[in-house]
């Protein structure tokens, strides 16, 4: 019978801790869990019965001479070897729908966690550590599904040994019941020393592939400034302290491989050599020595299986901690309201931010690499996951417990058309309608103030007089849209990456988009123009034309406020002049906000504000600025002391 394909709606997981969330894959197949333990049972006590067909076939055929009794014998032997091999074949088949279905609803449950937390995720999480968690740590989570199969049915078989030898010997039944359980003790150190080795190498690992992944992005920089050497070197030390840890964990692993072999197979040696001088003594017969040496051998098998499965939960444990750590992660905005949740896979909502970080490979069960929505793109909200809100632990950035702040029990009414936008942080107010324009002496100042503007972050911004947050996320995020000059490009033709904000541009939008934001060369160069396939990140593209594609990328979106960051950064002059005339006349009649230190797109906006230390110093003009604000006239020369003088 073909199995059953999981419903495309995992569920809710417990992320109250690595065990729970264990469970929980477990609790979310219980039909097929209970098979998987049935199978593995009857297979495991299968393999006690032919030792004890052997020693009858021994007793009564072989030592009688009886050729008959032999014969039936030898054919109920090789009825149990057929037996035994379908039990075998259900037992596996079964047990690897189990693992492939947790690996799927965990695939699931982080792809549905990544979409939901959106641009919150690059500020708790590096890239690598998700990147480690889609890949490594969902398929060790699904390893310890096998637990639940062999693992239920070795502790039956040891009871059932144990049963059958107390027959012929008690003293073996006694040697076997203490016996296992000492196996598994002398193992059971190691299996502890492996979960703490285990836990620093993969968080080491984690911080080294999110390191590898930033050096990559910024591989062009790097060599601009002479820097790729240095940070080839960092990399390096890092990588052979990963390598120590590695050592670590490759040491621990082999003792423990080492004794899942050498100690059950020196128990097996000690119950044999016993079992033999009972059988010089006339204790017990030659073929009950036969069958407790099969009995005994075939106790191997659910030993090993129990210590493999001990090995294995440690490390599943280990990964689970990671994947909950992830699936923890709360929105800044965890205390205001948001929409009915969507199922995940649902479209993404036109206007959603564009910030983001490259998308992490996480295997699908069954088929090549996925790859996950960026985090700087989400979909449309989902069902958060039962659980406290904890941070995930980032290089340099130590998880720190958001506490869900005090909302509104309902979200409020969204303006009903243009509407002002004010952040009393920094005491910014963008006029609806009006193309305003933020020169921040510090960027990361700018960065910031997007965020609140954009709702990624709890603030007291308000929108025509209504608390940011008090607006359900989704009207936010389809009528205000933060748009980044570095924000990620996914795979696939030019025009479908330009029409991924809007489905429905035509083509006369998407010309019109091409036009504002000055990138009709780009298209031009290109061989099959807008048809053009493009890799992920766009690489074929050099810098300023990737960062053109994603302003026309964001007009062509049209939302109701647009805030860019920093859009014309790798253009030329010539360009950026173009550009800045058009952008004002595209977005004429609209809210605009320009967070740029450049003099060509200052001079078109109609307000300009002069932010210091993350508040507004001036506003005015781009001229006015010029007159009576030298730290403005000094940040627009970009220290160039003689521009700074043309400009007086």
């Amino acid at each position: 019978m073909p199995p059953r394909i999981p419903h495309p709606e995992p569920g809710t997981p417990d992320v109250r801790g690595p065990l729970r969330y264990l469970w929980w894959l477990v609790r979310s197949q219980p039909w097929r869990v209970l098979r998987g333990s049935l199978f593995g049972t009857a297979w495991m006590t299968a393999l006690s019965v032919r030792p004890y067909l052997i020693s009858r076939a021994v007793d009564d055929g072989l030592r009688t001479g009886d050729t008959r009794a032999l014969a039936q014998w030898v054919a109920a032997i090789v009825v149990a070897g057929v037996a035994l091999s379908w039990l075998g074949i259900m037992r596996h088949r079964t047990m690897t729908f189990i693992r492939e279905d947790a690996k799927a609803r965990s695939a699931a449950v982080v792809l549905r966690q990544l979409s939901r937390v959106g641009a919150v995720l690059p500020r708790r999480a590096a890239a690598g550590e998700v990147a480690t968690v889609g890949g490594t740590d969902i398929d060790r989570v699904a390893q310890v599904m096998t637990v639940t199969g062999p693992g239920v049915g070795a502790v039956v078989a040891y009871l059932v040994v144990a049963v059958v030898l107390w027959s012929i010997s008690p003293l073996l039944a006694l040697c076997v019941l203490v016996g296992v359980p000492s196996v598994v003790l002398v193992v059971a150190p190691l299996l502890r020393r492996l979960e703490r080795a285990e836990s620093v190498y993969r968080q080491q690992q984690g911080d080294l592939t999110a390191r590898s992944g930033d050096i990559v992005a910024g591989l062009r920089v790097l060599a601009g400034v002479g820097g790729r050497g240095l940070f080839a070197h960092r990399y390096a030390a890092r990588s052979r302290d990963l390598l120590v840890e590695g050592y670590r964990v490759g040491a621990v692993n082999s003792w423990i491989d080492a004794a899942t072999v050498a100690v059950p197979g020196l128990f097996l040696a000690a119950v044999v050599w016993l079992s033999a001088r009972m059988t010089v003594t006339g204790d017990i017969s030659v073929g009950e020595l036969v069958a407790v040496y099969g009995y005994v051998a075939t106790l191997v098998v659910p030993v090993w299986f129990l210590l493999e499965g001990g090995h294995q939960l440690i490390r599943g444990r280990v990964a689970a901690r990671r994947i909950v750590a992830l699936l923890a992660v709360t929105p800044d905005d965890v205390g205001g309201p948001r929409d009915t949740p969507t199922p995940a896979g649902a479209a993404t909502v036109p206007g959603s931010r564009q910030r983001a970080r490259p998308a992490a490979p996480v295997p699908a069960p069954g088929g090549p690499a996925t790859s996950l929505p960026a985090p700087g793109n989400p979909a449309v909200p989902v069902p958060a996951p039962a659980g406290p809100a904890t941070s995930l632990p980032a290089p340099g950035n130590p998880a720190v417990p958001v506490p869900a702040p005090a909302g509104p029990t309902g979200p409020l009414a969204a303006p009903g058309g243009p509407a002002d936008l004010h952040d009393r942080s920094s005491g910014l107010t963008a006029r609806a309608g009006r193309l305003t324009a933020v020169a921040a002496a510090d960027p990361a100042d700018a960065l910031a103030l997007a965020d609140r503007l954009g709702r990624y972050t709890v603030s007291d911004a308000t929108w025509g007089g209504v608390p940011l947050t008090g607006v359900a996320l989704k009207q936010v995020r389809a009528r205000i849209l933060v748009a980044d000059h570095d924000a990620y490009l996914f795979a696939g033709t030019l025009r479908e990456v330009l029409r991924g904000a809007r489905p429905d541009g035509d083509r006369e939008r998407i010309a019109s988009a091409l036009h504002a934001a000055s990138a009709e060369d780009v298209v031009d160069a290109l061989p099959r123009g807008l048809d053009t396939p493009l890799d992920t990140r766009a690489r074929s593209l050099s810098g300023g034309q990737r960062q053109r594609i994603r302003l026309a990328r964001a007009l062509l979106a049209e939302p109701e406020v647009l805030i860019l960051v920093e859009p014309t950064s790798a253009v030329d002059a010539h360009t950026e002049a173009r550009i800045a005339e058009r952008l004002r006349r595209a977005r004429a009649g609209r809210t605009t906000v320009v967070l740029t230190t450049s003099p060509l797109l200052l001079g078109r906006a109609d307000e300009v504000a002069h932010l210091v230390a993350g508040r507004v110093a001036a506003t005015g003009t781009h001229a006015d600025l010029l007159d009576r604000d030298p730290g403005y006239r000094r940040l627009v020369a970009r220290g160039d002391a003689d521009a700074e003088q043309a400009l007086r």
